[in-house]
């Protein structure tokens, strides 16, 4: 006879779907989390956080005045406090037009900009909207750990195409073209590159609008990090090859203004053809908005004036110390034994660092490296399964200089010590 305890337990019929559980390391937050409840918190030192974009977090990184005060100009103003139209503002779509239009071939109009909760909200819906129990995405490995989850919960096959490190992480082509077939929608790029710190050059860019055409295939473009570049290669817009293969970007101010917590981004259409019309792509963006959830009215309504007002000594105060810092990164490494990092980062927050296990006496990957890192030296760095490849690590440098510094210094400690040599 089964006991009151057994009974009270079966009696109730609703579950957690388990459709919605994923491995801890297949997100940043869930990687973030486990390393996090490994520190050894009686360690008195601070924690280095060189896992996470997050430079918000250091005062040299604060964002620009005239940002704030857009902010608390619209947020005393009524004309903000109602429920915005579901696909964004008229003022804050067209200032996002016409911010993005001042570096591409053909002007936007504000119907092509739809404004979303950032970047991942985006990136979610235009998966959602290619979503298909038959229909495959090719994405990049490495990538950004958000875009393969969406993906499989839009009910989209993945499909993995390499990215070249030894070619300054560029899109192997090649795999691009074998993976695709009748069923496959799109392909995804991240410029500049996150987790890789790589900036795709104009004539590569080309050549991705070329490989899209030839498959019939669009591309997905998420430039988050746009503008922040500081190596040899400009940073391109995807949408300048719209004439080529119809684009979709992805945007926000989280990066370039430094404020990722204030949720505002976009997802634009490049169709000058009218081929996404036609093939009932942005019929579907609008239906799916009417079921999201909106960025607030307030901060839209400021968004024209931080889009048109933030001075150009802003990006470059802000620049100069993320370049710095990964140039400090970048040499920093180069004499910590069993790492290596095969191009120096050119744009972004973040560098892709390959692991040699075969260096250190008691480490048995990736995941085994950055937990007992975290617990020995209060350093915080992203496993590579994290973003799809085994044994390298995705180290963040836009930190404060005197932080990075000494994280370099602790992981230096920690692969001595756990070195064969040692």
């Amino acid at each position: 006879m089964e006991n009151s305890t057994t009974l009270t337990k079966n009696k109730w019929g609703f579950r957690g779907n388990s459709d919605l559980k994923v491995e801890p390391v297949t997100t940043i937050r869930g990687a973030l989390t486990l390393l996090m409840s490994n520190l050894n918190v009686s360690d008195g030192r601070p924690v280095i956080p060189m896992s996470v974009s997050e430079p918000s977090a250091f005062p040299c990184f604060g964002t620009a005045q005239v940002a704030a005060d857009a902010i608390a100009e619209a947020v005393r103003s009524p004309e903000f406090n109602g429920y915005p139209p579901t696909e964004g503002i008229l003022p804050a779509r067209r200032a996002v037009a016409e911010y993005l239009s001042e570096y591409l071939p053909t002007k936007l109009s504000p119907d092509d900009v739809f404004m979303t909760l950032g970047g991942h909200q985006a990136g979610q819906i235009i998966l959602h909207v290619l979503g298909g129990s038959k229909s495959n995405i090719l994405i990049p490995r490495p990538y950004f750990p958000y875009v393969d989850v969406f993906a499989q919960k839009a009910n989209l096959e993945v499909r993995f195409f390499n990215l070249l490190p030894e070619k300054n992480w560029e899109v192997d082509l090649d795999s691009v073209i074998a993976l695709a077939d009748k069923n496959t929608v799109a392909m995804f790029i991240i410029n500049p590159g996150n987790p890789c710190g790589n900036v795709f050059t104009y004539n590569h860019l080309k050549k991705v609008a070329e490989t899209a055409r030839k498959l019939g295939i669009l591309v997905i473009s998420d430039e988050v990090y746009g503008h922040i570049v500081f190596g040899e290669n400009p940073f391109v817009p995807m949408g300048v090859f719209a004439s080529i293969t119809p684009i979709i970007t992805l945007g926000s101010i989280s990066k370039r203004w430094m404020v990722p917590g204030w949720r505002i981004g976009w997802l634009v259409t490049h169709d000058p053809d009218g081929i996404l019309k036609e093939h009932g792509i942005i019929t579907s963006i609008k239906q799916y908005f009417n079921l999201s959830s909106y960025p607030p009215a307030f901060i839209q309504g400021a968004l024209p004036h931080i889009l048109a007002e933030t001075k150009d000594d802003f990006f470059s105060k802000t620049l100069d110390i993320i370049k710095e810092s990964a140039i400090s990164c970048y040499e920093g490494i180069k004499d910590v034994p069993g790492l290596t990092c095969p191009t120096r980062p050119q744009g972004s927050m973040c560098v892709m660092v390959k692991l040699d296990i075969s260096v250190f006496e008691d480490i048995k990957d990736d995941l085994d490296f950055c937990l007992k890192l975290a617990k020995e030296e209060s350093v915080i760095i992203l496993p590579g399964v994290s973003v799809g490849l085994c044994n390298w690590l995705r180290v963040t440098f836009a930190i404060d200089p005197l932080y990075l510094k000494d994280g370099i210094k602790r992981l230096k400690s920690f692969c001595v010590r756990h070195s064969k040599r040692a």
